[in-house]
């Protein structure tokens, strides 16, 4: 795609992955444009290149004036596992926005952040690495029902329209100190499992008086692989996908290298920091994302891998 001065429209632009990408574009001298910001419940400052607008996607007026003269769309609003509230933003809002797209004189590419939770998350298990071609599997629930549902009506406004899309999938989205928060008996952790509710009270604290640490395990007894991205590392792929030529219409997992290892996670811990670690047996399943068609269509890179990640959580040594 020939590059061009943009003017994009971010969608669920408080987040912490659209205030990342955010201030990114708008801080690399080599992107030139605007950024129009649909803020629903918060709201962020406006400045010379940065404009808010605040509603919701599910009403079509509101999508109507905020895609006036946008040529990029970077989707991020989601619902969380709210039934109330989920169709009227996946699905209504969604819809609304692709149809301004396929009737707009100046629209170039939507780029959807969809997630892990099409295709299953580690509720189900796979014999093999999952890719693009992986048929979707939602696990119970409204929100991986609605991701599913996301790139599905992506997909079909390629077939009616040969609208231009990319959909980049990605798994749990960590930043800073985030992995140390969910590797904790703390009541207030980051994500799930909930670790303290896993085992007694008392022992909960004990493990967090002793610095211990989960040490998940899947449900054939090994230690458990999960996918998880950088935030850094997801804004950079979302960036390479704005003009990309080779992001037209596709799909890409956007992930670490490996999967995170619960049991590599620990030894490092341990290693580094004598930090001790306790089984914890789950049902869940451990996957794999391949990122190599990110890697070879787009030549993105994944900067953050295990060790990376734990050393930006706990410091570096």
């Amino acid at each position: 795609m020939k590059a061009i001065e943009k003017k994009i429209l971010v969608t669920g632009a408080t987040g912490k992955v659209g205030q990342a990408f955010i201030n990114t574009f708008l801080g690399d001298p080599k992107q030139k444009g605007t950024i129009r910001a649909l803020c629903h419940k918060r709201s962020l400052t406006p400045s010379i290149r940065l404009q808010v607008i605040h509603g919701s996607i599910s009403d079509a007026a509101t999508v109507q004036k905020a895609m006036e003269n946008i040529t990029h769309v970077v989707h991020l609003a989601t619902p969380k596992e709210d039934s109330e509230t989920i169709m009227d933003v996946a699905i209504k809002g969604l819809f609304w926005l692709l149809e301004s797209c396929r009737q707009s004189s100046s629209f170039k590419r939507f780029i959807l952040i969809g997630g892990d939770a099409s295709v299953g998350h580690y509720f189900y298990p796979h014999k093999n690495p999952i890719n693009e071609q992986q048929a979707h599997a939602a696990y119970p629930g409204c929100y991986a029902l609605s991701k599913v549902l996301e790139e599905t009506m992506l997909q079909q406004y390629y077939v009616q329209y040969n609208l231009d899309g990319t959909c980049l999938r990605a798994p749990w989205i960590m930043q800073g100190e985030d992995l140390k928060k969910h590797l904790s008996f703390r009541k207030q952790v980051f994500g799930v499992p909930e670790w303290h509710k896993m085992v007694k009270a008392q022992t909960a604290l004990e493990y967090l008086r002793a610095d211990t640490i989960p040490l998940m395990i899947d449900a054939n007894g090994n230690p458990m692989k999960r996918n998880i991205v950088n935030l850094n590392d997801l804004v950079s792929a979302i960036c390479i996908s704005l003009d990309h030529g080779k992001a037209r219409q596709q799909t890409f997992n956007i992930s670490m290298d490996e999967p995170f290892d619960y049991g590599k996670a620990a030894n490092y811990l341990l290693k580094t920091r004598k930090i001790n670690s306790v089984k914890m047996e789950t049902e869940y399943h451990s996957t794999w994302l391949d990122n190599n068609k990110a890697k070879f269509l787009l030549g993105w890179r994944p900067e953050y891998g295990l060790e990376q990640m734990i050393d930006e959580a706990w410091g570096n040594i």
